[in-house]
């Protein structure tokens, strides 16, 4: 079932990477597992709890990393992070989340970021579907970061 379940977050995040990059086809064609990822998304999305993107400020967020030794993942690619990032952020690009597993810890609190949160609802999305619970977003992303002024770390 979890090999199932990660084959299923690859196809999702292929596709909503490769769905920005090149167009919808005009008519698309159904599969038979079509509605066993209709049904995943689904309960998934109903299982959404109300503080699904529970930080929404930076001083919660530098309490978090500081006072509960959250990890914060920046999900933007290598060239992007190496630009600068948000201090003590590891890089675990978005589309090599479910190969770094092992870096990504189950016992305290992990805060994932990146430009502008699209990559991030991805990677909560992923993470959970794989049976992480101690996910949360920044949706302000970097963008918001470098908004308010605060350093970044190259």
């Amino acid at each position: 079932m979890r090999k199932f379940v990660k084959t299923l977050v690859l196809i999702l995040v292929f596709c909503g990477v490769m769905g920005t990059v090149f167009p919808a086809p005009v008519q698309a064609v159904s599969t038979p597992y079509d509605w066993v990822l209709s049904e995943t998304v689904s309960q998934f999305l109903d299982d959404i709890p109300r503080d699904y993107y529970t930080i929404m400020e930076i001083p919660e967020l530098k309490r978090k990393s500081d006072q509960e030794n959250a990890l914060l993942i920046d999900l933007r690619q290598p060239n992007e992070y190496a630009a600068g990032h948000i201090p003590q952020a590891i890089n675990i690009p978005l589309r090599t989340l479910p190969e770094n597993l092992d870096k990504i810890p189950q016992n305290r609190p992990v805060i994932l970021y990146c430009t502008t949160g699209y990559r991030t609802g991805i990677g909560v999305m992923t993470l959970r579907l794989l049976g992480y619970t101690n996910i949360s977003a920044f949706p302000p992303s970097i963008q918001g970061w470098k908004a308010a002024g605060e350093p970044l770390e190259k």
